[in-house]
C-alpha cells in the first residue's frame, strides 16, 4: 500500500472521528518528534509539522519567560572572562555573600528562575565537591566551608525561584592539571555513579552503571551531587565552548541525559535535546522564532548537538530538508553587563532599563525565553546600578502586563479568560473579534497559541481597530507560537478585530490580551555636521558589548513627536515638528519629546559656527592617524591627539573668515582618557602668526564625565585664527587631545 493511500485513508478516518466525536483540530497524533518519510509531499511535511508539540517539561519553562544567569567565580576576582584553569583557589576571596539579595532583585525584575555556573570552563566548583579540590573547599569563603549553591538553593526556596546549574563541560582545570581526568586517554570501562566516597555517604541511594572513561565519571558524579543535594533542579546547562581541548576528549551525553532525568525529572536541558541557543550573545531576536526544528537524525538518539545560528530555522524551506521535525525552543541569552563576569563599577557598562524591557519584549513576545546574566561583584551583592536597571524594567513589565485591558470584554470566553488551558480553534472562520464597553487606549497586544494541544500554526496574523466606521490595521506579526507581542502606537477604539492571515493548519488560539505601556519620552540629543545641517535623535545609552543592532528607543516609543525652537524658548505642543534634518547656525536648539500630554527631559544645545571653510591652521605634532583636522570635522569618534612628553602642545584653526565669538565648546575623546585637556588658553589672530591670549579656561572631573565643556568669554572677541594651547591634562597625561571644538 502505497504512502498517499495510507495518508488518504487515514485522513478519512480522522474525519470520520470527528464527525462522530466533534472536532478536535488534530489529523494525527501529537508529539514532540516527528519523523518525516521518504515519500512525504511538502504538505504533507507542513501537516506532520503542525502536529510537533513541546514536552510537559518544555512548556513549563517556557512559561517561565524570563530568567537569570549567574555567572561568579575566581574570574569576578581576576577579572578575566576565561579563566586558565590554573587560579589558586585563594584568588576566590569572597569575604560576603548575599544570595537573598540577588534573589529579592531578580524577584523584583519579574524574573522566575536562576541558573548558576556551578563550575565554568576554568573547572572550579562552587559547591562542595567530594570529588576535587579545585573549588570553595580550598578558598578562604568560610574557611573552606562555602557552599555558594547552596546558599542560592535556600535563598530561592525563600523567595520562590526555581533553580537551574550550569556545569561546563569544558575544564581547564582538568585539562591543565598534571593528574587531570579530561583527555588522559583512560579506558572505557563500566562505573558506578556515583563513585562512593566513604567519610561523604550520598543520602539518595539511586546508583546507575555506565561505560566511560574518567572524565565522563568524574562529570557524572558531579551532576549526581548537583541533582540530589540542592532541592527541585529545573535547568541543566551546556554549552559547547572549548577554550583549549586534550586528547580527543568526548562527552558522553547520552548517559549523561539518562541521569538527568532520572534525578530532575522537571528538568530541561540547555544546548541539547529541549532547549536551543538563540544564535547569539547579543540579546537580538529572529524576526519569526519557530520552535519546530528539522534535524537529520532522531534528537533522542543524538549525543551531540551543534549550534543552530542561521537567520532562519523553522520556515518551510527549512523543514522540507529535514529528516526529523522537533520540537526546541530557543533562548535568548546576554548580560546587564559588558561581559559575563564583573570587573568594575567604572568602566563596564550596564545596559539601560529601556534596554532589558525592550529585549524582554522581543524575546518573551517572540517566541523564546529571556535569559539575562547578572554577574554579582566582589563583594557576593549585585551592584547598585545592575539592581537599578532590573527593579525598573521589573516595574515596566508589572506595569504593562499585570493587567489585561480586555478583562471584561465581549469575545469568545477562551481567549479572554487568561487560562492557557482553553482555546478557540479557528476552522471556518479566521477571525476573533472583540468587544469593549467603552473605548479603551492601548498599544500592546499579547497573542497565545494553544501549542500544548495544537503546535505552532499561525505564519502571518494581524490586529485591526474600529475607527472612524472601518476597520483599521494597527499591526501585523508573523509566527505566534507560545507568545506574540505586538507593538504599535497607541490607539483608542471599543471593537479590536484579530485575523489569521497564513497557517500550516487550524489554528487554536489561547490568549489574546491588551494592554497599555506608559512610555517615557526619552532625553533628545541633537547633532550638528560641519555644515550646520541639525539632526535631532533619541539620546542612545552607551553600551559596548555584544551590540544586538536593535534602535530599542524607537522599539519603546512608537508614535512619539519631537519638538524643537531655535529662538531659545521652551518647545510646547505648537511648536516645530521634527521631520528631519534642517541647517541651523551658531546658536541654541531646544527640543523634547512629547508623547500626548507628557514631556520629555529638556534638551539645551549649544551650536556652534558652520565649519565647511575651516582649514588646519598647525598642529605642534599628532601621533599616528590622530591628526589636527579630526578636532573640528563635525565627529566626536574621531579626536587629534599630540605626540607625549610636548611642552604646551597647542592646535591652530584658519576659520576661512573673521568672525566674532562669545566662547567655545571643548568635547573631549569619548573612548580615550589619554590627553583631556583640563587647563588651558585660547589665544585669537588675525593673520595667523601674531597671537594674543583672550582667556585662560578650567574643566574639572574629565575623566568620569567626558561631556561636552563650554567656556564662554566675558566679552565676545573678533577673530579669523584660533589657538588652543594646553596647560594642564587629566591625572598628568603626556599628551593632548581634542575630539572637536566648536565656536559659539
Amino acid at each position: 500500500m502505497s504512502y498517499f493511500l495510507k495518508l488518504f485513508i487515514a485522513i478519512a478516518l480522522s474525519f470520520y472521528l470527528l464527525s462522530c466525536n466533534g472536532s478536535s483540530g488534530n489529523l494525527m497524533e501529537l508529539n514532540s518528534t516527528i519523523e518525516i518519510n521518504d515519500d512525504d509531499s511538502k504538505d504533507s511535511i507542513i501537516l506532520k509539522a503542525a502536529h510537533v508539540i513541546p514536552t510537559s517539561n518544555q512548556f513549563e519553562a517556557l512559561k517561565n519567560e524570563y530568567i537569570a544567569f549567574i555567572h561568579f567565580g575566581p574570574n569576578t576576582f581576576t577579572r578575566m572572562e576565561w579563566g586558565s584553569g590554573m587560579e589558586d583557589p585563594a584568588s576566590f576571596d569572597l569575604q560576603n555573600l548575599d544570595t537573598d539579595q540577588w534573589c529579592e532583585a531578580m524577584v523584583a525584575g519579574g524574573m522566575k528562575m536562576v541558573i548558576l555556573t556551578v563550575k565554568h570552563h576554568d573547572g572550579f566548583c562552587l559547591w562542595q565537591s567530594r570529588y576535587t579540590t579545585h573549588g570553595t573547599m580550598s578558598s578562604p569563603y568560610k574557611n573552606g566551608k562555602g557552599d555558594v549553591l547552596k546558599e542560592l538553593s535556600e535563598s530561592c526556596a525563600k523567595y520562590g525561584l526555581k533553580l537551574g546549574v550550569y556545569l561546563s563541560p569544558a575544564d581547564l582545570y582538568q585539562i591543565e592539571n598534571e593528574r587531570g581526568l579530561y583527555g588522559n586517554l583512560s579506558k572505557y570501562t563500566e562505573r558506578v555513579i556515583p563513585r562512593r566516597v566513604d567519610e561523604r555517604p550520598f543520602e539518595n541511594q539511586t546508583t546507575f552503571k555506565f561505560i566511560v572513561d574518567d572524565y565522563n565519571e568524574y562529570f557524572l558524579n558531579q551532576l549526581f551531587e548537583l541533582l540530589t543535594e540542592y532541592g527541585p533542579i529545573h535547568e541543566v546547562w551546556f554549552d559547547g565552548a572549548h577554550p583549549k581541548r586534550k586528547g580527543g576528549q568526548q562527552y558522553n551525553y547520552l548517559a549523561w541525559k539518562e541521569l538527568i532525568q532520572t534525578l530532575a525529572p522537571e528538568a530541561v536541558v540547555f544546548g541539547k535535546q529541549d532547549i536551543r541557543w538563540c544564535g547569539n550573545e547579543a540579546g537580538k531576536t529572529r524576526h519569526s522564532e519557530w520552535n519546530i526544528i528539522p534535524y537529520q537524525k532522531n534528537p533522542a538518539l543524538m549525543n551531540r548537538f551543534g549550534d543552530l545560528t542561521a537567520k532562519e530555522l523553522g520556515e518551510r524551506a527549512q523543514l522540507y530538508e529535514g529528516k526529523f521535525l522537533h520540537y526546541q525552543q530557543a533562548e535568548t541569552n546576554t548580560s546587564i553587563r559588558e561581559g559575563w563576569f564583573y570587573r568594575d563599577d567604572t568602566d563596564q557598562g550596564v545596559r539601560s532599563a529601556d534596554d532589558v524591557f525592550d529585549m524582554y519584549e522581543r524575546s518573551v513576545g517572540g517566541n523564546s525565553t529571556f535569559l539575562l546574566n547578572i554577574p554579582p561583584n566582589r563583594e557576593g551583592q549585585f551592584s547598585p546600578r545592575d539592581v537599578a536597571a532590573l527593579r525598573e524594567s521589573g516595574e515596566r513589565i508589572s506595569a504593562t502586563y499585570g493587567h489585561n485591558i480586555l478583562s471584561g470584554a465581549k469575545g469568545p470566553k477562551n481567549v479572554l479568560d487568561g487560562n492557557m488551558d482553553t482555546y478557540v480553534l479557528l476552522e471556518n472562520t479566521k477571525t476573533i473579534e472583540i468587544n469593549t464597553k467603552e473605548p479603551v487606549t492601548i498599544n500592546r497586544f499579547v497573542i497565545q497559541e494553544s501549542i500544548q494541544t495544537h503546535s505552532e500554526r499561525v505564519e502571518r496574523h494581524t490586529m485591526e481597530a474600529w475607527i472612524n466606521d472601518e476597520w483599521k490595521e494597527i499591526a501585523t506579526g508573523t509566527n505566534i507560537g507560545y507568545k506574540r507581542i505586538l507593538r504599535f502606537p497607541e490607539v483608542s477604539s471599543d471593537r479590536f478585530r484579530f485575523r489569521v492571515t497564513a497557517e500550516r493548519y487550524t489554528p487554536a488560539i489561547s490568549t489574546i490580551s491588551a494592554h497599555y505601556y506608559k512610555m517615557r519620552p526619552p532625553q533628545l540629543e541633537v547633532k550638528s555636521d560641519v555644515n550646520g545641517a541639525i539632526t535631532i535623535q533619541l539620546k542612545q545609552h552607551k553600551f559596548g558589548w555584544k551590540q544586538h543592532g536593535e534602535d530599542f528607543l524607537s522599539n519603546l516609543n512608537k508614535g512619539l513627536e519631537i519638538r524643537y525652537t531655535t529662538d531659545g524658548s521652551i518647545p510646547t505642543h505648537a511648536s516645530e515638528l521634527y521631520t528631519g534634518t534642517f541647517n541651523f547656525s551658531s546658536g541654541i536648539v531646544h527640543a523634547c519629546a512629547f508623547d500626548n500630554d507628557i514631556a520629555g527631559p529638556l534638551t539645551k544645545a549649544f551650536i556652534g559656527l558652520v565649519k565647511t571653510d575651516w582649514k588646519l591652521l598647525s598642529a605642534s605634532s599628532n601621533v599616528a592617524d590622530n591628526n589636527g583636522k579630526q578636532a573640528f570635522d563635525g565627529s566626536v569618534n574621531t579626536f587629534w591627539q599630540s605626540k607625549p612628553n610636548e611642552h604646551h602642545s597647542n592646535l591652530a584653526i584658519d576659520l576661512g573668515a573673521i568672525y566674532t565669538i562669545n566662547g567655545f565648546m571643548y568635547t573631549p575623546p569619548l573612548d580615550n582618557k589619554e590627553g583631556m585637556i583640563e587647563k588651558g588658553v585660547l589665544k585669537i589672530s588675525f593673520d595667523g602668526r601674531t597671537w594674543q591670549a583672550v582667556e585662560t579656561f578650567e574643566f574639572g572631573n574629565l575623566i568620569n564625565d567626558p561631556s561636552p565643556r563650554r567656556h564662554f568669554f566675558d566679552k565676545p572677541v573678533k577673530t579669523k585664527y584660533i589657538r588652543i594651547e594646553t596647560i594642564e591634562t587629566a591625572q598628568g597625561s603626556s599628551s593632548s587631545a581634542i575630539a572637536e571644538i566648536d565656536l559659539l
